[in-house]
């Protein structure tokens, strides 16, 4: 019997891991933390529903936190098979997961020193010699290239676009095929590859993070721009949280073009995120896996100044003279940006600019929805600052283009499970795929089990 359950990433945007099991075979495709909500990122601490021993591999789809970000957790448990995933997966992957457990330990740290942590002593998840065992786990796959996995089973990757080294994942298992989009891409955006057709499938699980929402079709270099040339005429500083991974070099990429295009001339340009800076690096060790020239995005890094140093990111808080500060994390849950977030916050000539998607219970999530006052490291910080958001600037498909993927599709498949979107999302794109393509969709409970 052939077995879809997801644990994670069903019913919300945050910790995807999608259990396949067949006969005595179990496959978790990702494997990422629960983020956002205090119940969810509480979910983080429970067991799984299945033995981490039990599990013969893994797959990965990319390698942002919210589908990576547990394995080190799910290795200390006791996981002992392979993880596969494309090969700049994999080195993205390693930056991701070592940043995670430095910053869980030095929040931990931190906590303990100042007192305002709820349990004592606070802990982390997991820590570097977890990562360690993690990352030499993994066996790289390349894209369009058929691979065997335990069971019997095996494995296809196509690119997803959305962020360096992303695929699809296309399983044959027990005389079926299953296709897990991660989470898909853009069409034309200015750095990543469109997500690839997949031409059949018996079984589909997408993604639908945007599944109720379409992106504004505004040049976001011209959004952009406009947003900063406001800002800094007034005066004001704008903070970008953003990903370290894809978002923040896509910034990059934007912010050289108006910088092309004569404009910002005079505003410097920080890159506060030792993190994003190693995966710009990485922009050249895949050159193949995105639309930039080697010169091109030479020339882009070149345009912004990198902050590495802890003093230096200190300073840049300090200073109050206009430009523009990239930082991670992207939703405001953590890194460097909650400190530029506490330094600017309070002033209404500055600017909180968000560029991707904001889950349920985070501070990027509030900020949107009009909160005046943030909590950051125990203190509650006044925001007068304006706050800022454009969402042509995500790395996510909107609810047209997860669509479109699908139409790639040859012939319909049996049923396609709706994951990682919050219910409203997730609800109004099964809606859709049933109004539009007359296709079976479904919307799975978390740690309900489905057969195939």
């Amino acid at each position: 019997m052939l077995t879809l359950t997801s644990l994670g990433g069903a019913g919300t945007v945050t910790g995807s891991k999608h259990l396949l099991s067949h006969g005595d075979t179990h496959l978790l495709i990702d494997c990422g933390l629960f983020q956002g909500l205090k119940n969810l990122r509480e979910l983080n601490w429970e067991r799984l529903t299945i033995d981490p021993r039990d599990i013969d591999a893994v797959v990965l789809t990319h390698a942002h936190l919210d589908h990576s970000g547990y394995l080190p957790k799910l290795v200390h448990d006791g996981f002992s098979g392979k993880i596969y995933a494309t090969p700049a997966t994999r080195d993205v992957a390693e930056l991701i997961l070592r940043d995670s457990a430095h910053l869980q330990e030095k929040d931990a740290d931190f906590a303990n020193r100042h007192g305002f942590s709820r349990h004592a002593p606070a802990r982390p998840l997991y820590g570097v010699r977890e990562v360690e065992r993690a990352i030499a786990a993994f066996a790289p796959v390349r894209l369009h290239h058929s691979v065997a996995i335990p069971g019997g089973a095996t494995l296809l990757l196509r690119r997803a676009g959305h962020i360096l080294g992303a695929a699809t994942a296309q399983i044959d298992i027990g005389g079926q095929r299953i296709v897990f989009s991660g989470d898909l891409g853009r069409y034309n955006d200015a750095v990543m590859h469109d997500p690839e057709p997949v031409p059949q499938a018996d079984y589909v699980v997408i993604e639908s993070t945007y599944g109720n929402r379409s992106h504004d079709v505004a040049d976001p270099v011209e959004a952009l721009g406009r947003v900063i040339e406001c800002t800094v005429q007034r005066g004001g500083t704008v903070v970008i949280p953003a990903f370290a991974v894809g978002r923040a070099q896509s910034l990059i990429h934007h912010l050289w073009l108006l910088r092309q295009a004569g404009r910002l001339a005079n505003v410097p340009l920080y890159l506060d995120s030792p993190m994003a800076g190693s995966a710009t690096q990485l922009l050249h060790e895949h050159a193949g896996e995105h639309k930039l020239t080697a010169r091109d995005y030479e020339a882009a890094c070149a345009a912004v100044t990198y902050v590495k140093e802890v003093e230096e990111s200190k300073a840049l808080s300090a200073n109050r003279f206009p430009k523009v500060i990239i930082s991670a994390s992207g939703m405001a849950t953590g890194g460097r940006v909650l400190h530029h977030i506490a330094a600017f916050a309070g002033d209404h000539r500055n600017t909180l600019l968000f560029s991707g998607f904001q889950a349920a219970g985070t501070r990027g999530r509030k900020l949107l929805e009009g909160a005046r006052e943030v909590k950051i490291h125990g203190e509650w910080i006044n925001v007068r600052a304006d706050v800022a958001e454009l969402p042509m600037l995500s790395a996510h498909a909107d609810a047209g283009e997860l669509l479109r993927w699908l139409s790639g599709f040859q012939r319909a498949p049996k049923r396609v499970f709706i994951v990682h979107g919050e219910p409203e999302a997730s609800e109004a794109l099964r809606e859709r795929i049933q109004r539009e393509l007359g296709w079976d969709a479904t919307v799975p409970l978390q740690n309900r089990k489905y057969t195939l």
